[in-house]
């Protein structure tokens, strides 16, 4: 499986749905490069379960901490954008997840998710009775983490499989990590935090750290 990391996201239009009950067409690329933003696209696997309403909440009450730092946050599954609004219409305490704002792609044909490789296919059978080719798993996403930025580029990738759920903090230090490296030109190392100590990117920047942390 290869890694999206150093590439562009793909160029595509993927249907989404948000808040108001309006299906549009997202393309996650252009959002980055049109608006010179940073975007966070997370997939989780399925609307009406257990971690994922725990992850959609987490990270709208961050929202306004990603706003701070130029970041879009996108959610994605592969529900259709019916699915996703009677989710919306949930209500907290019936696991739903109303009051989440941001938009949510509905890649119900698998075709963004299918080019990045992320669906939970364990083996694929062809079928000759049928001519059809027949999958073993649920054939929706990983728990999978894109941050993008302004050029469009993949700066990270990660991807859970379904009971782990994400750490949203980890999220925004990845972006002020990346928003460091784009501003000072410094390298950012091993549990690096805003007002930290960053490294030039040589051997006497390394060796200079090491000897003072």
């Amino acid at each position: 499986m290869a890694t999206a990391v150093g590439k562009k996201f793909p160029d595509l239009n993927v249907d989404a749905m948000n808040e108001m009950g309006d299906t549009f067409k997202v393309n996650v690329l252009e959002e980055a490069v049109n608006n010179k933003k940073k975007v966070l696209l997370f997939w989780y696997p399925k609307d009406f379960t257990f971690v994922c309403p725990t992850e959609l909440h987490a990270f709208q009450a961050a929202l306004g901490e990603f706003e701070k730092r130029n970041t879009v946050v996108i959610g994605a599954s592969c529900d259709t954008p019916e699915v996703h609004f009677a989710w919306l219409n949930t209500s907290k305490d019936n696991g739903g997840i109303e009051g989440v704002t941001y938009p949510i792609l509905a890649d119900s044909n698998r075709n963004l998710s299918s080019i990045l490789g992320i669906l939970d296919i364990t083996d694929e059978t062809y079928d000759e009775a049928t001519g059809t080719v027949q999958v073993v798993g649920d054939n929706v996403s990983y728990r999978a983490t894109y941050l993008i930025d302004e050029d469009g580029l993949v700066q990270h990738e990660s991807i859970n499989n379904m009971p782990l759920g994400r750490n949203v903090n980890e999220y925004l230090r990845l972006i002020d990590a990346l928003t460091h490296v784009q501003e000072k030109g410094e390298v950012c190392p091993a549990n690096w935090e805003e007002g930290k100590d960053a490294m030039k990117a040589d051997r006497k920047g390394t060796a200079e750290y090491l000897a003072s942390h």
